[in-house]
């Protein structure tokens, strides 16, 4: 009994530790139809990490428990929140902060338009 609740803690603590470092994404389809009617497409991407480096409008790069660091690079425009909505400035941001990014990828590239602290000093 008391290895199946050992297991069972375990594989509950391994769970949380790989959802943190995970990518998500949504994505929507434009077209138009036959009827002239137009649909749009967007496609948002989210991924969670530690920042590594951080160079303000410019990149940032993340450690996630998935895997390799990621490099991002920053759009024309990003908006830096907290996690209740609160806009902070880039300086807030830094090396060890945890932080969740909204990304276009663009080629070879993954363009931050948005980037959400989740802890702050």
């Amino acid at each position: 009994m008391i290895k199946l609740f050992v297991s069972v803690t375990f594989v509950i603590a391994l769970m949380g530790l790989v959802a943190y470092g995970q990518t998500s994404s949504s994505s929507t389809t434009t077209a138009t139809g036959t009827n002239g009617t137009t649909e749009t497409t967007t496609t948002t991407t989210e991924s969670t990490g530690t920042v590594t480096d951080f160079t303000p409008g410019q990149m940032m790069v993340l450690r996630t428990e998935a895997g390799e660091p990621m490099r991002y690079k920053f759009g024309k425009t990003v908006t830096y929140v907290t996690s209740d909505g609160k806009v902070v400035e880039a300086s807030k941001i830094r090396k060890d902060s945890k932080v969740r990014v909204h990304y276009i990828k663009q080629g070879d590239d993954m363009l931050v338009d948005k980037v959400i602290v989740t802890d702050r000093d």
